[in-house]
């Protein structure tokens, strides 16, 4: 092909992908269409002032409560989170919303390279720091064969210069992509859920994910082709447990032994009381990164098997701790790494307490859990009625659980929509943090709830399958809210000694 057409392919892919607007998610049916317009404006237009604080919020009011902020400016479709126990996370370095490049900070980035690895320091920056993305000359041509379809629109928070792909091949073809492409490999390994090669591959040159997706479209030696996305823990603002009384758990007969636990999260405080003897595994998901925080894993842990003067669910069952989110933030490689871990140690039941945009490899990795017999058990989410839906609860097979208070009344920050499975105590539960107990808030402690209250269903039925227990939790649940399933609360409020007699 001759200069001249090169560069019209390139004038070209530049319309295309300017005149594509990245819409926000349009999933949920209670959205109406001024809060649609307001998020198609997010992301089309850089209009965030409608789904910031004092901004007009959906339903007339300011999403989430107190603003913690979730650190995101601009974020698709993820209004603040309230984050009380990382307060003041500041800007989130490295991360791009709705396809738009995030401007380079000088601050290293937690999640850049989980792997430990360094990066040469820019000037001006911090040692280890990445330095600034260097754009394409005017004239030059992108690496790859040019794009055949319009970028892709981009939903959620995700890092702006990498991609996660799978390839069916091995290390040479991954190898032969990047030089194709123009890539660089940032790691590489055989994923346990995904079933397949699972790359990810760095962008050095500053072109945005959407086109690297678009050119990555077409090639054979790809199967699956997503963002990095960001995911977030979901804890809301922080008197004595009221679980037990309102799940219907006999609080002296509550044991899960011989049930084991995976719990994806924080670091974790193992000399914690409450969790001694408890946590029989631990994986680090994310060594390169130094631990500022604890609290969140701990609560979550102990909700689940606490022990001595803080009992928790299911106390007697066992924890397989992952630590994959630091500052209350982590990304979709990462994410996979602790699930295929979880999975490799065969744990019956695992614990999402986070939330982000949706993701088909982490879609693909949900049904290979499920598949194995895993119960998978996560956050519903605290970004207001108004939000999206929160993943991995809205994918099929994952139980999702809203938060209530102690007169069974919803959480007003949760996630709202027909996705919502299970309602269980989740406002001002009593948990371990580090150095004693506090009241805890949000749907990351309602999932911990019902992750206990399924451990002691598979202690007393070992055998009992995850679609088993999944039907016994809706078909025995106290209804609330509107008659039969709603978007509030799902099925109800879980009745752990109904679910246990059902069959």
């Amino acid at each position: 092909m001759t200069t001249s057409g090169r560069i019209a392919q390139l004038v070209l892919a530049a319309a295309l992908f300017a005149a594509t607007p990245v819409f926000a998610q349009t999933n949920d049916p209670s959205l109406t269409p001024q809060q649609l317009d307001c998020l198609n404006q997010t992301t089309a237009a850089g209009n965030a002032n409608c789904l910031q604080p004092g901004g007009p919020a959906p339903g007339g009011s300011t999403p989430g409560g107190p603003s913690g902020g979730s650190g995101l400016p601009g974020a698709v479709g993820l209004p603040e989170l309230i984050v009380d126990l990382f307060p003041n996370p500041g800007d989130f370095p490295g991360v791009a919303s709705g396809g738009q490049p995030a401007t380079p900070v000088p601050t290293p980035n937690p999640l850049r390279d989980p792997a430990g690895g360094s990066a040469p320091s820019g000037g001006g920056g911090q040692a280890g720091s990445p330095p600034p993305p260097t754009p394409p000359a005017a004239d030059a041509t992108p690496p790859g064969p040019a794009i055949t379809a319009a970028p892709r629109a981009i939903s959620g928070a995700f890092v702006p210069d990498e991609v996660l792909v799978t390839v069916d091949g091995g290390a040479a073809d991954a190898q032969a992509l990047a030089t194709a492409y123009g890539l660089e490999i940032r790691s590489q390994r055989q994923s346990t859920l995904l079933g397949t090669s699972l790359v990810r591959f760095g962008i050095p040159d500053g072109r945005p994910v959407g086109v690297v997706l678009a050119q990555l479209a077409g090639d054979g030696r790809t199967s699956e082709r997503e963002p990095n996305h960001i995911y977030e823990l979901q804890q809301a603002a922080a008197g004595p447990s009221f679980a037990f009384q309102r799940i219907s758990l006999d609080e002296a007969a509550a044991n899960g032994e011989n049930v084991n636990v995976a719990v994806i999260d924080t670091a974790i405080d193992e000399t914690h009381p409450a969790l001694k003897g408890v946590i029989v595994e631990s994986f680090d998901a994310m060594p390169g990164v130094a631990v500022t925080a604890r609290d969140h894993a701990t609560s979550v842990a102990g909700l689940i098997a606490g022990t001595g003067d803080f009992k928790g669910m299911a106390p007697g069952s066992k924890i397989f701790h992952a630590r994959a989110f630091e500052g209350g933030k982590s990304n979709m490689e990462i994410i996979l790494n602790a699930l295929d871990w979880a999975a490799e140690q065969n744990v019956q039941i695992v614990n999402m307490s986070f939330v982000g945009p949706k993701n088909a490899l982490l879609e693909q990795a949900s049904r290979g859990a499920r598949a194995r017999g895993m119960i998978l058990v996560a956050a519903a989410g605290n970004n207001g009625p108004g939000a999206p839906y929160g993943y991995p609860a809205a994918y099929k097979g994952v139980i999702a659980v809203t938060a209530t208070d102690a007169k069974d009344a919803i959480m007003k920050q949760a996630n709202r929509g027909p996705y919502v499975y299970i309602s269980a105590p989740g406002v001002d539960l009593m948990a371990p943090v580090g150095g004693g107990t506090d009241l805890v808030t949000g749907t990351s402690f309602a999932a911990a709830v019902v992750s206990g209250a399924i451990a002691n269903l598979l202690h007393a039925e070992p055998k009992r399958s995850a679609d088993s227990i999944e039907k016994a939790l809706a078909s025995t649940a106290t209804d609330l809210g509107d008659k039969g399933r709603d978007t509030d609360f799902g099925f109800g409020l879980i009745n752990t000694k109904a679910a246990e007699a059902a069959k």
